[in-house]
């Protein structure tokens, strides 16, 4: 599934990043502990976080995830977009609680166990 498919099908708002929205994800992580990523998120992971500072870029870039979800309507810095366009990170927008986005997500195939 691309991300542009889970942005439309879960109402999403693409903020970084556009030209990689058609690319494949191949699982999704979701955690609020930036230690907890870089320990267990896979490459290709689709990210769910309510974090909007800067270090999530660079996690997701150390990482190779393919994009960030930040959810109830939580908007990221400036200083996060920045640097999320600088790594050709995606950015998403979910006005959805985690519980809800992730359920979603789930029933659309995304799973964590690969």
């Amino acid at each position: 599934m691309t991300l542009q498919q889970i942005v439309e099908k879960l109402g999403l708002k693409p903020l970084s990043a556009f030209s990689k929205l058609s690319e494949e994800i191949t699982g999704g992580y979701v955690s609020d502990l930036l230690s907890d990523v870089m320990a267990n998120a896979k490459a290709g992971d689709l990210w769910v976080t309510l974090q909007t500072h800067q270090n999530i870029v660079a996690v997701a870039s150390l990482k190779e995830i393919a994009g960030i979800i930040l959810i109830g309507k939580r908007e990221p810095e400036k200083q996060t977009l920045n640097k999320a366009e600088a790594k050709n990170i995606p950015i998403l927008l979910s006005e959805l609680p985690a519980f809800e986005v992730v359920g979603r997500l789930y029933q659309m195939g995304v799973s964590g166990q690969r």
